[in-house]
């Protein structure tokens, strides 16, 4: 009697795991998604008008170690030079010919952040534009940098940091890193503030990076659970607008918070990159594959040449004549037709492309095939 107790004990508890196997790996695999892919909406939008300025400007780089512009190659560093000497107050004789080796022009360019204020400062990137060899140990004169308006929003002036190094002597030289491209920190100075839609209107507007109607929609259904108003509505598949408070600290507050929601993971749009030049191929998650057989084989051809030489007869008062002889063989390997089986998950694709054993140049003319016979579940998008 006591056997039989433990039997069936035994068998309740085989019962018991073989039920929980079967929930791990039926039902715990259909709620991860819903339990882990959250992303904020922040990670998806970004605020209408409340963006990056980029700024340029032309100035000069001087006290450079003799390895600065040539100026007979580059004449418009030495006139840039000469109209500076003048509006300082120096004459420079007309016909002048400077022959400088420690200054160089360049181009300045910085990156002026959304509400930046004037007396903040900001990074510059320092770059040659003429045939100076280095620009280690230069300094930046004052250059004012403009927008695309043409407005000066900063101006620029410091001493450059180049992170590389070089030598030459006898005709040989050595180089570490790019010597042409240096960087001020803080270098900037900011002059101007560009105004943003953020106080200006009742609305504003978020802008999703990549259209996708429903994402759209499921923000704007999220942020009007959350506050119990509506007051946001999605326009299109892009753009959800908000009605905003009167007062900017609640307007700040208010986006703050609308900001850290979360939305559930909406899949992305299937796409496959391919890069023509170098042959990359990256695709997303959402890349699904029907069935469908390929056979894809290699064309090659070789060309060998080898010259001949005439040689005439000693007393024929011939010339000697060096021809050439090629030879053309052209092999084609055999390409088996194999079955691409239906992927679902973007490892079953993966694999599905790794057994046709395509070089990656062959993999997008594959793809391309692929796309056309309607098996590609994917947008194929070539850089």
């Amino acid at each position: 009697m006591f056997i039989l107790w433990i039997s069936m004990a035994l068998i309740r508890f085989i019962f018991k795991l073989i039920v929980l196997a079967v929930i791990f790996t039926l039902v715990l695999p259909a709620l991860a998604p819903e339990l882990l892919a959250q992303t904020r909406i922040r990670d998806l939008t970004s605020v209408q008008g409340v963006r990056d300025n980029q700024l340029f400007g032309y100035g000069l780089v001087v006290g450079l170690d003799g390895t600065g512009d040539q100026t007979t190659q580059t004449p418009f560093t030495s006139q840039s030079l000469i109209s500076m000497l003048q509006q300082s107050g120096i004459t420079v004789p007309s016909g002048s010919n400077l022959q400088l080796k420690n200054v160089a022009a360049v181009m300045v360019t910085a990156t002026l952040p959304a509400f930046t204020q004037p007396g903040q400062t900001l990074d510059v990137t320092v770059s040659s534009i003429g045939n100076a060899k280095s620009l280690r140990g230069g300094m930046l004169l004052m250059t004012p940098l403009r927008g695309a308006d043409g407005t000066v929003y900063a101006l620029s002036q410091g001493s450059l940091i180049v992170g590389g190094a070089g030598a030459s002597a006898g005709g040989s030289s050595q180089v570490k890193n790019h010597l042409s491209v240096g960087r001020v920190p803080n270098g900037a100075l900011v002059e101007r503030a560009v105004s943003t839609p953020f106080l200006q209107s009742d609305t504003l507007q978020l802008e999703l990076h990549s259209t996708d109607f429903k994402n759209a929609a499921t923000i704007a259904q999220t942020i009007n659970i959350k506050l119990g108003t509506p007051v946001a509505s999605a326009l299109n598949g892009r753009i959800i607008q908000l009605k905003m408070p009167a007062l900017p600290d609640e307007r700040v507050r208010f986006l703050s918070e609308i900001q850290e929601l979360t939305i559930d993971q909406a899949v992305a749009a299937a796409k496959v990159i391919v890069n023509a030049r170098t042959g990359s191929v990256v695709m997303n998650q959402a890349v699904t594959l029907a069935s469908c057989a390929v056979a894809h084989g290699n064309l090659t051809v070789k060309i060998d040449s080898a010259p001949v030489i005439s040689q005439p007869n000693p007393l024929s008062e011939g010339q000697t004549v060096v021809g050439e002889v090629a030879d053309i063989k052209i092999s084609e390997s055999g390409g088996e037709l194999i079955e691409v089986k239906n992927s679902a998950q973007l490892s079953d694709v993966i694999k599905a492309l790794n057994a046709l054993g395509a070089t990656p140049q062959d993999l997008v003319s594959i793809l391309q095939a692929m796309k056309s016979a309607g098996s590609l579940k994917a947008e194929l998008e070539v850089i």
